[in-house]
């Protein structure tokens, strides 16, 4: 029986990625093809279940109670396990302008590759698809019902404008704002109306004035869902959707109250009516598994890539309250030149080029070969394991690890 050792289970898996490349960026132009948004991705789903069919992983098709979900699983019972997660939702009106398909193919290559070693490395990955992370929440509710439950790490890998090692995930929540004022005819008898619109409008200059006075790794940004009916109708119910953005979650609350006084105020100076809820689940910031991201770096230079550690760009993900439940790391693969922003027309347009094909094969590759170090390697497990209990352990009385622990 022959003996692998570290450097044979990683050209292995890199040529089983290799032997897998072309259904994998067929599968991405697919997904690229079919933008679906949160919770929607039926075809996405079908799409990934039927590749790892393909590979004989046998997918548990619609798992943790979530529809457009997956999981599937190799190794041992009872070996150290990593989580893969494949995301794969769109963004309206411009599409797969984050990505996901191509996180959800990298991702997908990695646990077919790892699967395929996890035996012969004395492991076990449990590859997840992952539904409605721009704002759903998936890996919260996926966690919930218990699916990365006995998961001992998790990872990703999101496309970008350049190759970085950890994405600055800041905390996040969502308002939905609604006014309520009175209509009247706007010509007729404008002095009968209260004008819901200039409550809104109001509203949002107040956040306006107060984006002056906020950190820097905080964020406010809002949009009119509702205006109105007619020009003429003095508006009685308007909407507003905003994200309130800061380094943690509690720093995120704290911004939030701020936000509703603004809000408020321009309720109060129309005569109007407010109320609000918030939507959907709030995102925790991300703790970074250090060990794992030196892992990655390493793992991804093999690849040919040159990866930049201190340059991040700001956003939210699910991911960050995975970290809190695990050593994760969601490292950044560079698809499109360093000024194309992601979420933007032609971000979308890399990721189905051939430098996002590439994305797929290389990222498909440095994740396998990191979740190999993980179960190879005591030492790195080791070191992520007490970088974890001391991350907790810091956390300020009172805080919880995550905004989604399971069973909340």
């Amino acid at each position: 029986m022959k003996t692998w050792g570290l450097d044979d289970l990683k050209a292995r898996a890199c040529e089983i990625v290799e032997e897998w490349a072309d259904r994998l960026i067929e599968l991405s132009h697919d997904i690229h093809a079919h933008p679906e948004l949160c919770f929607e991705e039926r075809h996405a789903h079908d799409a990934c279940c039927d590749l790892l069919d393909a590979a004989g992983l046998v997918p548990l098709r619609h798992a943790g109670g979530l529809d457009t979900a997956f999981t599937a699983e190799a190794g041992a019972g009872d070996a150290t396990t990593v989580a893969i997660c494949c995301e794969y939702d769109a963004l309206p009106e411009i599409g797969h302008a984050c990505g996901h398909n191509i996180i959800a193919t990298a991702g997908l290559g990695a646990g077919i590759a790892a699967a395929a070693v996890a035996d012969d490395a004395r492991g076990r990955v449990r590859i997840v698809g992952t539904p409605a992370e721009e704002g759903g929440g998936g890996k919260i509710l996926l966690a919930r019902a218990g699916v990365f439950d006995g998961c001992d790490a998790a990872m990703m890998v999101h496309p970008a404008g350049a190759d970085l090692a950890t994405m600055d995930v800041i905390a996040t929540a969502q308002i939905k704002v609604d006014y309520r004022g009175r209509a009247a005819h706007a010509a007729a008898a404008p002095q009968k109306g209260r004008n819901a619109l200039d409550a809104a409008v109001l509203g949002y200059m107040g956040v306006a004035a107060l984006r002056q006075h906020i950190g820097p790794r905080e964020r406010i940004h809002g949009i009119f869902t509702k205006g109105g009916d007619q020009p003429n109708i003095v508006p009685d119910h308007t909407e507003m959707l905003w994200y309130v953005r800061a380094a943690t979650a509690p720093k995120r609350d704290e911004l939030q109250e701020r936000v509703l006084a603004a809000l408020e105020a321009g309720a109060a100076a129309t005569g109007c009516t407010m109320g609000w809820d918030v939507p959907g689940l709030p995102f925790s910031d991300m703790w970074h598994s250090r060990p794992l991201v030196e892992a990655w770096m390493a793992n991804a230079s093999a690849t040919g890539r040159q990866v930049l550690d201190g340059t991040t760009v700001s956003a939210s993900t699910d991911m960050g309250d995975l970290s809190r439940m695990m050593p994760s790391i969601h490292p950044m693969i560079g698809v499109a030149p360093p000024d194309i922003s992601i979420h933007s027309a032609e971000f979308a347009h890399y990721a189905a080029s051939p430098e996002g094909d590439r994305a797929v094969v290389d990222g498909a590759k440095a994740l396998a070969m990191t979740a190999i170090d993980f179960w190879t390697r005591p030492d790195l497990r080791q070191a992520a394991a007490a970088e974890f209990a001391r991350k907790q352990a810091d956390l300020p009385p009172g805080v919880v690890p995550t905004d989604g622990p399971p069973g909340s």
